[in-house]
């Protein structure tokens, strides 16, 4: 599985002898793989100053989890038919993103622990924005890009009654600079062949004789070249209805065509020379804002056990691992059970949630007798 649970609780002997049943437990009925998570000590500051910074950092935590979920889905969109190779460029630290976790260890270069942790929060929350702003600017232009190449690109995808013919039809195929004649282009249905050649010179007046060509077929029918006088057009355009062939609104430009080849060559240019760039900055900085996310992830175990064991500080944060999905049933029971002592009311309601306390609202969904975090990695798979 790629969940984790971040979890503490008080570093006391009798609580680090509560970790270490937890740890027996886990292992003997394989329920998670679990490791210490190291976390340096901060100063603290006062209580006030962490109650604003408990909720400052749960809407960074957020923020943070959606702009990597973000990024994640831009190299997804960027790869294109590379799908398969997307988790490769999903990396922290030049590792995949679980050895990441599992082996977490706090940026002090990049995060002093020394700071103010009012500090170290601004730090890390001016550094997601920065991300994010370049990310929008970044994948605008990348995908303003794309979506112009597409739009070229789907006008010569399509049957014969919707896709560009500029790249279907020649020069030779038409009667040019003429002040008299004109070519025009009509769709017949492939049923209907042999009857557009034997009508087609008599659906109107001065249609130029044997002056049909088959050009281009899909699986409807045919593109004829068929020429005659500009001043019967109109004519011509009506009885070819009437016989179910379709006039296409085509007239040759040679530079015009020339234009339409040269913006599909300049895009798909371009479209090469942003790819690279772009992939590299989305690598680099996906990998800045999951390490950012893990230290908040840090951060707020650090203030949640701060506040709810108390000064002076002394926690101890563990990381578990779930084998199963099916395991987390059974792995929150044995956590709530082993540390039901640090909250003997809310551990009664979780482990028995028919007793109902009264004025006491808790959920099994959000409160635990310890300090507790989910991390979900599956959410970028």
């Amino acid at each position: 599985m790629s969940e984790f649970w971040l979890i503490s609780a008080p570093g006391d002997k009798e609580n680090l002898q509560a970790l270490e049943r937890m740890n027996t437990v886990t292992s003997k009925s394989n329920l998670s793989y679990n490791t210490k998570f190291t976390i340096p000590d901060f100063k603290v500051g006062t209580l006030d100053s962490l109650v604003g910074l408990s909720d400052e950092l749960a809407k960074l935590d957020i923020f943070a989890e959606s702009l990597i979920r973000r990024m994640a889905q831009s190299v997804v969109e960027v790869m294109e038919d590379a799908k398969g190779k997307v988790q490769e460029n999903l990396l922290a630290n030049g590792v995949d993103l679980t050895s990441f976790v599992t082996h977490f260890e706090w940026d002090m270069a990049k995060y002093p622990a020394k700071q103010p942790l009012v500090s170290v929060v601004d730090t890390l929350a001016k550094q997601l924005a920065q991300i994010e702003t370049d990310l929008k600017s970044r994948t605008a232009a990348y995908n303003t890009l794309k979506t112009n190449l597409e739009n070229l690109e789907k006008k010569s995808m399509g049957n014969l009654f919707t896709r560009t013919l500029s790249d279907i039809v020649s020069k030779e195929d038409f009667v040019l600079d003429s002040e008299y004649l004109i070519t025009l282009l009509v769709i017949v249905p492939k049923p209907s062949y042999v009857q557009w050649q034997k009508t087609y010179e008599s659906l109107s007046d001065m249609v130029v004789p044997r002056s049909t060509k088959l050009i281009a077929e899909d699986k409807e029918g045919g593109l004829f070249t068929v020429t005659l006088f500009r001043k019967v057009i109109d004519d011509f355009k009506t009885k070819a209805k009437e016989n179910k062939f379709m006039v296409r609104e085509f007239y040759y430009d040679e530079k015009e065509i020339k234009r339409e080849r040269e913006e599909m060559t300049r895009l798909l240019s371009d479209k090469k020379q942003q790819y690279g760039p772009l992939l590299r900055w989305l690598k680099v900085n996906f990998s800045e804002a999951f390490i950012a996310w893990i230290h908040i992830k840090a951060l707020r175990v650090f203030v949640e056990s701060v506040l709810r064991y108390g000064l002076p500080v002394n926690f101890q944060a563990v990381l578990l691992r779930p084998h199963k999905k099916s395991c987390t049933k059974r792995l929150r029971e044995v956590l709530n059970s082993v540390f039901r002592h640090l909250d003997e009311v809310a551990a009664a309601s979780i482990l028995d949630a028919s007793v109902e306390i009264p004025g006491l609202q808790l959920s099994n969904q959000d409160y635990f007798p310890y300090v507790y975090f989910h991390i979900d990695l599956s959410l970028l798979d």
